[in-house]
Formats: structure tokens, sequence, C-alpha cells
């Protein structure tokens, strides 16, 4: 069992959506889904008053919103200057001493040494009505207590990532009410991850579900790096109705003795070989199926193989959020214009999507 303090640090099994405002958009997702007896990686959430400590014994609040009040929206170049200032203070201050014990406090019970994953949870992260998704940054195969805690502040400084001060300019999204959680989660030794649709990403069709899947860590899928191979599966009758094998050319694993996540090339014998069986193809769009069910809308769910652990029990989920393309697209359209609505149908249908992010 994780030990946390309850102020700073909470294991996921002890989160739910009434904390949202304390953990975050992800962290919460993975309370969910741990409360609900989903299997996810085991881990806990820094919480943000863990955060909101560092700014008032630091002072760095005042240094914040001073550094941002001389921003000009409209010039990328003054946004990048206050923002890499902002990460440059965060990073440069020793936490709280209070935080930082439960931290360590909570990583030791998870085993020291144990890697894990270090993932920014921003408050207004993973919700229906944001795209804030990629926005902040994650650390994969994290070893030792030091590593965690200096992550943890990375994740801290990330909110001030200059992609994430443009966006909230450019939204008038007010910097003082985004806070943010970490994510501590233990690492999974993925034989192959990717991420799954509840509808037809290119269409909005509901009665899909729309699988991309690659070797090794999931990174490769969300960050387009690789052309994941892609099944469609009817989700009513759980039948596989199209698939596309891909030329799988790399993977990201985790290397035990070098701490790390490092880029391999796939051997030619796997490289158009599915990633997935049917079975697991099955397994997957299962869980997600099951996913959107707990949460009430179609979900874009991050998942992985563990090849430590025994088939059938090796499916993980990582993460679920809210689709957000055509829930957007939904809430744009014109509810009594038919031939408007027609037409953006159609121009959805004929322009690429935009790639997703990495989180």
């Amino acid at each position: 069992m994780i030990a946390t303090d309850g102020t700073y640090t909470l294991a996921f099994a002890q989160i739910g959506k009434h904390d949202l405002a304390r953990v975050g958009g992800k962290c919460a997702s993975l309370g969910e889904m741990t409360q609900a007896g989903v299997a996810v990686p085991p881990g806990f959430a820094v919480t943000t008053d863990g955060y909101l400590a560092m700014l008032e014994e630091s002072g760095l609040r005042a240094e914040i919103e001073r550094h941002l009040a001389r921003v000009d929206p409209d010039d990328i170049d003054s946004i990048d200057r206050a923002a890499q200032a902002i990460r440059i203070r965060i990073r440069g201050h020793r936490m709280p001493e209070a935080v930082e014990a439960a931290i360590r406090a909570a990583y030791a019970s998870m085993g020291e040494g144990t890697p894990v994953a270090v993932r920014s949870s921003a408050t207004a992260e993973d919700l229906p009505d944001a795209s804030f998704a990629g926005q902040q940054d994650t650390y994969l195969w994290v070893k030792g207590a030091d590593a965690v805690v200096e992550k943890v502040r990375d994740c801290w400084a990330s909110l001030f990532a200059t992609r994430a001060v443009a966006y909230r300019e450019k939204n008038k999204i007010p910097h003082v009410d985004v806070n943010m959680s970490v994510g501590v989660q233990k690492m999974v030794n993925a034989r192959a991850a990717g991420v799954a649709m509840t509808l037809d990403p290119g269409t909005g069709d509901r009665t899909r579900i729309v699988i991309d899947a690659s070797w090794g860590l999931g990174e490769m899928v969300v960050s387009g790096v690789v052309t994941p191979d892609n099944f469609s599966v009817e989700k009513v009758l759980m039948e596989i109705i199209d698939r596309k094998i891909s030329d799988k050319h790399v993977e990201l694993l985790g290397d035990a003795e070098r701490g790390e996540t490092v880029e391999r090339e796939v051997e030619a014998a796997r490289r158009k070989t599915p990633s997935l069986t049917d079975a697991q193809v099955i397994a997957v769009a299962q869980l997600a199926k099951r996913l959107e069910r707990q949460n009430g809308c179609p979900q874009d769910v991050e998942w992985a193989i563990d090849a430590d652990l025994p088939d059938g029990e090796n499916l993980l989920a990582l993460q679920s959020r809210p689709e957000t393309i055509w829930s957007q697209k939904k809430k744009a359209a014109p509810a009594s214009a038919y031939a408007v609505g027609m037409m953006g149908i159609v121009n959805t249908l004929t322009n690429p999507l935009a790639a997703r992010k990495k989180t």
C-alpha cells in the first residue's frame, strides 16, 4: 500500500472526481479508474497543495505575476522570454521540506528504486471543453527519490512552457486559475501500447471503437513518430471490421541498466507483424467501452500490454479523458441551420485532423 500524507500526496485509490481541483484531470481520471476496479499501474498524486505551498513559501507567485503582466499576447518572443524566466526560477527553488518529505515517503512505499513515470496533471487539462493535452511535461523511467523530487519540480515548471502560456493568453484563461498536480506512477514494461477512441475520429461514428497500436511504449504512437497499426471494432457486436497493419520501424523501451527509455529499431521480423492479436484488440475495445460507460461520454484512452504480467491480466489503462474533437464540433454547429451544419461535416471529413499531442 502506498503511504501518503493526505495533504501533499494522495494514492490513486484515495482519489475521485471530487478531487479534481487538488489533483488535476489526469490524476482524477486515474483515481476514478482505480476505484472502479480498472487495472491501472499503481501510484500517487502530488496535490496542488504542494505546488501552491512552493509558490507561497518562495514568494514566486508575485514574481510570476510580474513577468506575465509584461507579456504581449501577440508577440511569441515576449511570451517565450517570460515563460523561460519563470521556469528557471521554479527549477531554482528547493521545494518546501514538508512537500519533499511527503513525496519521498510515498515513493519509498512503492519500493526504493522502482521506475516510475512522473506525469503533469494540470487542473485545466483532460476536461471535455479543454485542449490542454501535451502542453505540460511527462518524464518516463525515473528512478530514485532524488530524481522523482527533481522531476516533480520540472512538471511544476512546465505549467509555464511557452506553448502553455501562449495557449492561456490566446484563450484568455487566467494563469492564476490553473494549478499543477503531478502523478507518480509505476512504469509499465510495455510489449505494445497505444490509444483507443470510442468513436471514429475521422467521421464521429459512435458505433465504432478505433484503436492505434505499436510496439513498446505508447509515446511513439501519440507523438506520431511511428505509423501505428489501426483497428476498427464494432462497438455492440465487438467484432473487428477493419484493420491496417503498418511498418513499425522503431519502439520506445525502458532500459533498466541505464535507468531511462531508449529508442530502438524494430527487427525486420516484427516490423509488419500485427502488434496486437485479435483477442487483444477486442480486450482493448472492451476496456475503452467500459470507460466510456463509466464516464458517460466518448473517451480517448491510453493503454499498454505489460510484458511482465500474465496473459489475461496484462492490459492496463494509463489514462482516459473525454474525446474533444467531435464534442467541440457538436457544440460549435448551428442547431437549426441544416445546410450550414452539412457544410461543416463536409469540411471536417475533407480536412486532415490535427495530430494528437504527447501528454
